[in-house]
């Protein structure tokens, strides 16, 4: 009687199981066991409808060590499941599967329409399966995920500006707005670097995933509109004209993804085309087009001196909301052209053309170099000084975050390294010092041979740039590699602990600096000795809580002297100047 009474309580649960249509309530769903590495999709995007309807095939690759029989597949909560069925010789065959809405901020709406699906036999590790899809919807301009954090509303509009809509259509993918299938564990802005962690890892599992586009524009007036994949026009393999309205196909091409969400963008564009660069721009903006093009001819050579020919061209296409945050994808850039500033366009174009000469799937390498392209611009253009007082607006973001840790960190030393870390803040702005510190430490003959000698294919361990450094210099690099890149060892903190000036028969003087650094992280810095003509220096490896000793020579008396010029970010700089007057009384 009692086995009968657990027996009818199982069922029971069950029952309620299946009445809620919640198989999550049920057991534990791996949401990341799949990987999508195959996308064959037919869209049809209606502008005045904003709306769009998918049907096609994904391929889902199980990437655990067991076999699965659960597959998940969200897309939008803005957008509605119709269809999901297996695939195969014999023809479609049903699949059960149930939808939920599923709350994320990897999606503009801050939440998915999820549907979970019960495949008919247990696909081993890496073993695939193909299913046919079918979801439709609208996208409209959404801020709902940045909104409910407390982002000012014209704040959130100019991030999150994906849409479907007859003026511009622009749909940013993964981490923006999931108009085509993924699957991932939920992401919380509120949360430091949650969604950061989340794309990256669906990023991780879906690069070489190939993906193939057909899209059916709908589409009234003229001219017709452009479409554009990553920045590639897919061109119209037909239009068919209805009076005013039209329809056009365009193929978009299998391509293999890389660290880039797919980005698809759709409007009446005119184009400009420079050997470097082609800008596409709105009706009007032909001056702004012609000045961006023109700033991206003229840093091209700087760019190819460091990175190499271009691998391929650059693209540029105009957001219409002169406030719309700028978006870069790969070699691809959308960014309103609402700028006279030649210094800012030479910018933008200093960084954009890094990523179309050199490519790594390593966030601290592509981005980074990117940024330090910026600094090597603003160096060519106005100094040395103008460069490293454009890297201190980055250092100030790098103090708040590399603060003194209460409790041991070796796991948030591996962690937040440079080469683990998502942080955009970590692999963008402190990876551009690193590259700068590197540069001053190896010459810009050495870094350029290294950066030469690249080959993302064959970067399978995190040491592999190190090594092509140390290839063109016989200095050890491990220590600064491992403060800097395999590690987050926090900042250094350099003090000018004595100074001991001696005068010679000559009449000339030697400095003796002792530099005590009390960081976490080593580098070499340069020390400057001040006099009342001409100053002098030299620069100095002080290794993380060490301190080193530098004998420097000036032709008249020191009245000071200063530790860092500003090239190597610090926690702390109020302890940098020593002043001799008092001394030399």
């Amino acid at each position: 009687m009692k086995s009968r009474t657990i027996t009818n309580v199982a069922q029971c649960g069950v029952l309620l199981c299946a009445l809620y249509t919640s198989v999550v309530s049920c057991f534990a769903v791996d949401r990341e066991a799949f990987s999508i590495s195959k996308y064959d999709l037919q869209m049809q995007i209606d502008p005045s409808q904003h709306r769009l309807g998918v049907r096609g095939k994904v391929t889902l690759r199980n990437d655990t060590q067991s076999p699965q029989k659960i597959a998940v597949l969200q897309i939008s909560s803005s957008l509605d499941w119709r269809a999901i069925s297996l695939a195969g010789k014999a023809g479609e065959q049903a699949v059960q599967f149930l939808t939920q809405t599923y709350t994320s901020d990897i999606d503009h709406t801050g939440s998915l329409s999820e549907a979970i699906v019960t495949l008919p036999q247990a696909v081993p590790r890496q073993g695939t399966v193909e299913l046919e899809i079918g979801y439709e919807g609208v996208i409209v301009l959404d801020a709902t995920r940045l909104e409910r954090i407390g982002t000012p509303d014209d704040a959130a509009q100019a991030s999150d500006w994906d849409q479907i809509d007859p003026a511009f259509t622009a749909l940013r993918g993964a981490g923006y707005v999931t108009w085509y299938p993924i699957a991932t564990e939920s992401a919380n802005l509120s949360e430091t670097n949650d969604l950061a962690d989340v794309v990256n890892r669906w990023k991780q599992r879906e690069t070489g995933s190939a993906i193939h586009l057909e899209v059916h524009l709908l589409f009234s007036g003229d001219p017709e509109p452009v479409v554009l994949f990553n920045g590639i026009n897919c061109g119209p393999t037909m239009i068919e004209r209805m009076g005013l309205s039209g329809m056009m196909i365009a193929d978009c091409n299998t391509q293999s993804l890389r660290l880039d969400a797919p980005t698809l963008v759709t409007t009446r564009y005119q184009v400009l085309e420079k050997p470097s660069i082609e800008v596409r721009y709105l009706q009007g903006h032909d001056l702004a087009a012609t000045g961006f093009a023109d700033a991206a001819e003229k840093t091209l050579p700087l760019i190819t001196d460091w990175f190499g020919p271009q691998r391929e061209k650059a693209k540029t296409a105009e957001l219409p909301d002169p406030d719309s945050a700028p978006f870069e994808s790969g070699a691809l850039l959308l960014t309103p052209l609402n700028s006279s500033d030649s210094t800012r366009m030479g910018l933008a174009a200093a960084h954009q053309l890094t990523h179309s000469s050199f490519l790594s799937f390593r966030p601290w390498i592509e981005e980074g170099l990117a940024h330090f392209a910026q600094a090597l611009y603003l160096e060519q253009q106005k100094g040395r000084q103008a460069a490293i007082d454009y890297m201190s607006l980055h250092r100030s973001v790098l103090s708040q975050i590399d603060q003194p840790a209460t409790v041991p960190r070796s796991e948030d030393e591996i962690n937040h390294s440079l080469v683990n870390t998502t942080s955009e803040e970590l692999y963008r702005s402190k990876a551009m010092c690193v590259w700068w510190m590197l540069r001053d430490m190896v010459g810009d003959a050495a870094l350029k041979k290294a950066l030469a000698a690249y080959r993302p294919e064959q970067d399978k361990e995190p040491s592999y740039m190190q090594r092509l450094i140390a290839a063109q210099t016989q200095r050890d690099l491990e220590w600064f590699f491992d403060d800097w890149v395999y590690r987050d060892r926090g900042l250094p903190d350099f003090k000018v602990e004595s100074v001991f000036p001696r005068q010679t028969m000559p009449g000339t003087y030697v400095v003796t600096v002792t530099i005590d650094n009390l960081g976490g992280a080593g580098a070499e810095v340069p020390v400057i000795v001040k006099t009342a003509g001409t100053d002098a220096s030299k620069r100095l490896e002080v290794r993380a809580r060490s301190k080193a000793t530098i004998r420097i020579e000036t032709s008249s008396a020191p009245v000071e002297v200063v530790v860092n010029d500003g090239s190597v970010p610090e926690s702390d700089t109020t302890n940098n100047v020593f002043k001799l007057e008092a001394a030399d009384k």
